[in-house]
């Protein structure tokens, strides 16, 4: 009786938990929603190393700077996704290797993102360069933002476009935080 009590207890656990990661939630742009993606996105250019410039503060990566990600293709057309970070006064990086797989496949634009087995998170490729020197990321509701770009240190006239295209797009310029680079 306890082990069928248990198997209940961790059934529904898990279905609250399923059903918490897809409830929408506003984020910090407000309770509309990002705007769609500018463009496609051709996935060969996209692969490679990124580096965090600009971001919304998470839980997840609360104090990091040096934060890179790295994207690779897998044979099955997912993507390997491998996130590091440094967080204030630690010696030694994080990593975190996840997977993506395309949810919009006549854009590119639009993936799901899973770090934590079969629960994954909506990561909207919204615009950038056209020569990919550039991408900036978020999801529906506007919880998150990333700004990346392929050079550690990108000139200043670079990052002021990057910020002002974050606000044109409803981002809220104050809560936005700058990535350091210091170590590269």
């Amino acid at each position: 009786m306890q082990k069928k009590m248990l198997v209940a207890a961790l059934a529904g656990a898990a279905l609250l938990v399923g059903a918490c990661a897809t409830i929408a939630r506003p984020g910090p742009v407000g309770n509309r929603a990002v705007p769609e993606p500018a463009r496609p996105v051709d996935l060969t250019q996209y692969m490679g190393r990124w580096y965090e410039q600009l971001r919304y503060e998470a839980s997840f990566e609360k104090d990091m700077d040096e934060v890179t990600a790295d994207y690779s293709l897998n044979p099955d057309g997912s993507v390997k996704v491998v996130n590091r970070g440094r967080r204030a006064g630690a010696k030694a990086f994080s990593e975190s290797v996840g997977k993506a797989k395309v949810a919009d496949p006549a854009t590119n634009a639009k993936l799901k993102v899973s770090f934590f087995g079969p629960f994954y998170g909506n990561y909207w490729i919204l615009d950038h360069a056209d020569n990919y020197d550039w991408s900036i990321v978020g999801e529906p509701s506007g919880r998150y933002l990333w700004v990346l770009t392929r050079a550690a240190r990108p000139s200043p006239d670079v990052l002021d476009r990057l910020r002002k295209r974050v606000e044109a797009l409803g981002y809220d310029a104050s809560l936005i935080r700058v990535t350091r680079h210091d170590a590269d």
